[in-house]
C-alpha cells in the first residue's frame, strides 16, 4: 500500500470514529432498538458494535410492546471488541436513574410518593421510584397507628429523612439505604393550615371544621391545623343524650367560636348558637290540640322525640303511641328519620317541654269495636301473639281478641296453640263475647263450623267399630291415634299391642272400646281385633 493510500485510509477511519458515540463501561447512554430476539434485545448505542440486553430483563408484555426504532436508556455492563458485542442492562439503568432522582429529592427536601408494600419489624416497606424504602412506625402519622396492615397497598406522600449511598463497582448497581417519613408531610400540612386558620380565628367567627373525635362530653373539631371543643351542652337547644346523635367522625360542618384563648390556644365552639332559641317563642306558635308534623330524631324506651322545627322537639310518651292494650317498644312503631303526625297535648316554655300524642289522632278502637261487632259475628285478623293458653288476634281496628286453646278445634287434642297457629297468620274467627268497657273480646275458630260431636261423630264412630288410624304421639299413659283424619282417640297403655314396634306417623288398626260424647273422648284398643292387616 503506497503512502497516499495509507493516508486516505487513516482519514476514512478518523471520519468513521467521529460518527460514533463515546461508549464507556459503567455509563448510562441512550440506545435505539434494532431487533427483538428470543433471548436478547439488540440495541444500537452508536458504537461500532451492537449492544444486547438479556430478554430476561423484560416481562412478556414488555417484549411484545417493544418496537424497532424506540429509544431506551441502558447501562453499559461490558464492551467486548473482539467478539463485537456490547453487553447492556435496562434494569441497572433504571435503578441508577431512580437513585439520581431520589438523591435530588433528598437534597432539595422535595415531597415524593410511595406505595406501601408490606409490613416489617418496626414499620413498613415502601416502593419509591423503583427502590425499596423503610417507613418507621413512628413516622407513619402524628399519632400512633394501631393497624399498619390497613395501609398496605396505599399510595402516600413522603419525605426522605435519610439517604445513604452504598459503594458500587463495575458491573454492580449503586445501592441506597432509604428512610422515609409520612408524618413529616402531615405535620407540614397541619402547620400550614394552622397558620391560615389563626389569621381568621376570633370570638364570634364562624369557621368550617371536621369532626375529629367524639366523647361523652363533647366533640373535638379540626378547624384547620388547630382543634376546638364543642361541648355537649352547645350542640342543640334540645336535650342531647350523646354527641354521636348529631355527629360522626369525619363530618364537616360550620361552628361558632364562643371563646378563644390566644395564650393556651384553647378554643370553645358552639353549634346551637347559630340559630335563635326556638323555645323563647314556642307558646306564640303552638297551642294545645294543634296538629303538627315532624321527624323522629330519638327513639327511647319511654317514648320518642319528634323534631317539629330546627331545635324544637316534642316528646310522644310511649303511652301516647297506640291504643293497643299491650304496648310495644317505641322502635316497633317508628324509626329515626320517620315523618310522623301528632297532636299537641301540653306546652311549657319554662320547662322546655312539649308533650305530643299520636294515638289521639284516631278514635279509641274499643269504642269502634263496640259499635261495629256483636256476639256471633265473623271477623278476620292476623295472629299477633301465641301463648301457652291461646293466641291473640289483631282486628283491623287495632284491638286484640283472645282465641283460647279450647276454642281452636272440636276434635283435636291440642297441647299448644302453636300446633295450629303462627304469628302473622291471617285467620277467621267468631265473636264469642265482647266487653268494650273492659277492653275484652273472646274469639273462637272451631265455632266457624258445627260441633261434630253432636251428630257426625256419634253416627260414624260406634263401640266395637274398627278403623285404620295414624299415630300422632306416644305418651306414658297411651297413644293418640287420628281416625279418618277427623277425630282423635286414645289407645290406653294397657290396650297397646306390645308385639308391634309402633312409632309416630305409623298406620295402626284399632277398635273403639269407649265413646264419651259429653267429655268428647274416644277410647281405643289394638287388641281383640276382628280384622288384621296382612
Amino acid at each position: 500500500m503506497d503512502t497516499q493510500t495509507k493516508e486516505e485510509t487513516k482519514e476514512l477511519e478518523k471520519l468513521y470514529a467521529e460518527t460514533l458515540h463515546r461508549v464507556e463501561r459503567g455509563a448510562i447512554t441512550k440506545g435505539r432498538i434494532i431487533a427483538v430476539k428470543s433471548d436478547t434485545v439488540v440495541v444500537d448505542v452508536g458504537y461500532k458494535s451492537e449492544g444486547v440486553i438479556p430478554a430476561s430483563e423484560f416481562t412478556e408484555s414488555e417484549l411484545r410492546s417493544l418496537a424497532e426504532g424506540a429509544e431506551i436508556d441502558v447501562f453499559v455492563e461490558r464492551i467486548n471488541d473482539e467478539e463485537g458485542v456490547v453487553v447492556l442492562s435496562k434494569d441497572k439503568a433504571l435503578k441508577i436513574r431512580c437513585h439520581e432522582k431520589l438523591t435530588a429529592a433528598f437534597n432539595n427536601n422535595e415531597q415524593i410518593e410511595g406505595k406501601i408494600t408490606e409490613k416489617t419489624k418496626g414499620g413498613l416497606f415502601v416502593e419509591v421510584m423503583g427502590a425499596t424504602a423503610f417507613l418507621p412506625a413512628s413516622q407513619v402519622d402524628i399519632k400512633g397507628v394501631k393497624d399498619l396492615d390497613a395501609l398496605i397497598g396505599t399510595v402516600v406522600p413522603l419525605k426522605i429523612l435519610k439517604l445513604v449511598a452504598q459503594k458500587s463497582q463495575f458491573g454492580q448497581t449503586p445501592g441506597l439505604s432509604i428512610i422515609v417519613s409520612r408524618r413529616a408531610i402531615i405535620e407540614e400540612d397541619k402547620n400550614k393550615k394552622k397558620s391560615e386558620t389563626l389569621k381568621v380565628l376570633k370570638e364570634g367567627a364562624i369557621l368550617e371544621g371536621t369532626v375529629k373525635n367524639i366523647t361523652d362530653y363533647g366533640v373535638f373539631v379540626d378547624l384547620g391545623g388547630i382543634d376546638g371543643l364543642l361541648h355537649i351542652s352547645d350542640i342543640s337547644w334540645r336535650r342531647v343524650n350523646h354527641p354521636s346523635e348529631f355527629f360522626s367522625v369525619g363530618d364537616k360542618a360550620t361552628f361558632l367560636v364562643l371563646k378563644y384563648d390566644e395564650q393556651t390556644q384553647k378554643i370553645t365552639l358552639g353549634y346551637k348558637q347559630k340559630i335563635t332559641d326556638p323555645w323563647l317563642t314556642v307558646e306564640d306558635r303552638y297551642n294545645v290540640g294543634m296538629k303538627i308534623k315532624g321527624k323522629v330524631v330519638t327513639v327511647a324506651d319511654y317514648g320518642l322525640f319528634v323534631e317539629i322545627e330546627d331545635g324544637l322537639e316534642g316528646l310522644v310518651h310511649v303511652s301516647e303511641l297506640d291504643w293497643a292494650p299491650r304496648l310495644k317498644h317505641p322502635s316497633k312503631y317508628v324509626a329515626v328519620n320517620d315523618e310522623v303526625e301528632a297532636v299537641v297535648l301540653n306546652i311549657s316554655k319554662d320547662e322546655r317541654r312539649l308533650s305530643l300524642s299520636i294515638k289521639q289522632l284516631h278514635p279509641k278502637p274499643w269504642e269502634l269495636v263496640g259499635k261495629q261487632y256483636k256476639v256471633g259475628d265473623k271477623v278476620t285478623g292476623k295472629i299477633k301473639t301465641v301463648t301457652d293458653f291461646g293466641a291473640f288476634m289483631r282486628l283491623p281496628e287495632g284491638v286484640d281478641g283472645l282465641i283460647h286453646i279450647s276454642d281452636l278445634s272440636w276434635t283435636k287434642h291440642i297441647k299448644h296453640p302453636s300446633e295450629e297457629l303462627r304469628k302473622g297468620q291471617k285467620v277467621d274467627a267468631v265473636v264469642l263475647s265482647l266487653d268494650p268497657e273492659k277492653e275484652r273480646m273472646a274469639l273462637g275458630i272451631k265455632q266457624l263450623s258445627s260441633d261434630p260431636w253432636q251428630s257426625e261423630i256419634p253416627a260414624k264412630f260406634k263401640l266395637g267399630s274398627e278403623f285404620q288410624g295414624k299415630v300422632l304421639r306416644i305418651t306414658d299413659f297411651g297413644m293418640f291415634v287420628e281416625l279418618e283424619g277427623s277425630v282423635e282417640g286414645l289407645v290406653y297403655s294397657s290396650e297397646i299391642d306390645t308385639s308391634l314396634d309402633v312409632k309416630e306417623n305409623d298406620e295402626v288398626r284399632v277398635r273403639i272400646i269407649k265413646l264419651n260424647i259429653e267429655d268428647r273422648k274416644i277410647g281405643l284398643s289394638m287388641k281383640n281385633l276382628k280384622t288384621h292387616e296382612s
